[in-house]
């Protein structure tokens, strides 16, 4: 979950303006890196490319599995992006090799690792699931998550898991995005101190940084999307229901779901086939480069923020798209037309977190010390030095005033939000226009990370919040940098429209080619065109 959308307290996510005053130069310069930290050989490889390679007998998933552990030892220490890896990975790539080598491959995610977020259950021997939380640092429950099951059943290989923010960033409004109690603070990889955003944070940096063949988040909204935006990666967010949620630490019923982060949106598709409910849908199958030819586009031009240099990278990627023969169709404006929609929307997510999140600590088989949302609240207070030194448990407070699932106020709250989003929200957007998908900015340029103030994220840009209440699709695609700060682009359609959005999606990414390799530099102040900014004249 990403604070701010949760907040909602300011319209449509926006919060204080701070836009710059003209468009920077968006071409990336060539800048001194850490030389030992920038990938080469196998973890340089996209996922399909690392499929087909394993099919053609170029490396084996041993190699594979053994090169990304390698650079995780290498490079992790500078992101704290993973929270745990998997005891038996490698024997899951001596099976997998032993398949491909008697013609036996379960399909083209055999032998690939690939990483998941701590909130998401594996029966892998010793792995627990956290929610990067010390009250459940012992949550070893033995069992897999369906989408775990699909992957597994692909033979890809569990690598491990990643960080996150603590409890999908569902515990305080002056959280810090990346951050939480077990694994520390995530670092965006392009310049470590902007944040990485969240909640999937170490998936969004571990994908950008090949740490892993293709890495999971889960969002309840923003938490694939932004992390995937900042950390300049593929994320797609999925119909809600299309990925089963069983099994993966809760917020919200009506609006959580999984999704693949990686560095193609081809990729993507490979690993939403495995982890989605259904078996018999492929959704890499029908990718083509002239997808967007004769595709009438919406354009959420009320979403595009005040920031000039997302405006200038987003006129960009419509030229783009127009170029690939997609009609665009202005959209100037929309609002939630449901009084007091921001405040209905946080109530469904306090009623549906304290319930959901109940109902899983009490069938949690592992041995834990708190069974409920009120327990856990006591516990933190108790390990307030290891829980709470940075920030407090304020929605969890909240929360835990809800009365129940059953209560009217939620039941209204539920249908207005549901409905203002979806049926007179983006179906009402769609028909109007008579148009496919809708686009807009994936989200703003990533913040610093504030262990003082919290998350203090500029001007938004975007309405990732429609297809995230609604629980519609949303995939976003890198289209660009702002000083080599990676900014990208949604595509938004109708519920259970994922093949569509995954389609447009790819032949964006086809035509255009923005995503860039993080370079790990310790802050902006190392780009060569702002120290020479920030530098006096020489007198």
């Amino acid at each position: 979950m990403m604070k701010n959308s949760v907040a909602g307290l300011a319209a449509a996510l926006v919060l204080a303006a701070c836009g710059g005053t003209g468009p920077a130069d968006m071409t990336t310069p060539e800048v001194a890196a850490e030389p030992s930290l920038l990938v080469d050989s196998w973890p340089a490889k996209t996922l399909p490319e690392l499929s087909d390679a394993l099919a053609a007998g170029e490396v084996t998933s041993v190699e594979l599995t053994q090169a990304y552990l390698d650079r995780i030892a290498l490079v992790d220490p500078h992101l704290n992006a993973i929270l745990a890896l998997n005891a038996g990975a490698m024997t899951a790539a001596e099976a997998s090799d032993a398949r491909r080598s008697a013609g036996e491959a379960l399909g083209p995610l055999d032998g690939l690792p690939i990483l998941l977020k701590d909130n998401i259950e594996t029966a892998d021997e010793g792995l627990p699931t956290t929610a990067g939380a010390l009250a459940l640092r012992e949550n070893v429950t033995d069992r897999d998550s369906p989408l775990v099951a699909g992957l597994r059943d692909s033979g890809a290989i569990i690598l491990g898991k990643t960080n996150l923010s603590q409890w999908a960033n569902f515990r305080s409004e002056d959280s810090i995005s990346g951050w939480s109690a077990l694994g520390g603070q995530v670092r965006n990889p392009h310049v470590l101190d902007r944040s990485p955003c969240g909640s999937s944070s170490g998936s969004g940096a571990a994908a950008a940084a090949s740490l892993a063949a293709g890495t999971v988040g889960t969002e309840t909204n923003g938490s694939v999307i932004c992390p995937s935006n900042v950390n300049g990666v593929v994320g797609i967010k999925p119909t809600v229901g299309l990925v089963s949620q069983q099994h993966i630490v809760p917020i919200s019923h009506s609006q959580d779901t999984a999704g693949p982060m990686t560095k193609t949106v081809r990729g993507g598709a490979m690993m939403l086939s495995a982890m989605a409910t259904s078996d018999d849908t492929d959704f890499s199958a029908g990718l083509s480069a002239d997808a967007l030819s004769g595709q009438r586009i919406g354009v959420l031009r009320f979403a595009e923020g005040s920031n000039n240099d997302i405006k200038a990278a987003f006129a960009e990627a419509l030229a783009t798209l127009e170029a690939q023969g997609a009609e665009l169709v202005d959209i100037d404006s929309f609002s939630p037309d449901v009084e007091g929609f921001w405040a209905k929307s946080r109530n469904v997510l306090d009623t549906e977190f304290k319930a959901d999140l109940n109902i899983y600590l009490e069938g949690s088989p592992a041995d834990l010390p708190v069974r409920s949302l009120d327990a856990l609240i006591a516990y933190n207070l108790d390990h307030a030095d290891i829980e709470l030194p940075l920030f407090d448990q304020s929605i969890f407070d909240q929360a835990n005033g809800t009365a129940g699932l059953d209560d009217p106020e939620y039941l209204e709250g539920l249908a207005d939000v549901q409905r203002a989003t979806g049926e007179m929200g983006i179906d009402v957007l769609l028909a109007d226009n008579t148009v496919v998908a809708i686009v807009a900015p994936s989200g703003p340029v990533a913040s610093h990370i504030d262990p003082v103030n919290g998350d203090v994220w500029p001007s938004w840009a975007g309405a990732g919040y429609l297809a995230a209440i609604a629980g519609y699709p949303n995939v976003t695609v890198p289209m660009g940098d702002v000083h080599g700060v990676p900014i990208g682009i949604s595509f938004m359609a109708s519920a259970n429209q994922d093949a569509t959005v995954i389609e447009l999606a790819y032949a964006y990414e086809q035509a255009s080619g923005k995503r860039i390799d993080p370079q790990f530099l310790p802050s902006d102040e190392e780009r060569p065109e702002i120290k020479a900014a920030m530098s006096p004249l020489e007198r």
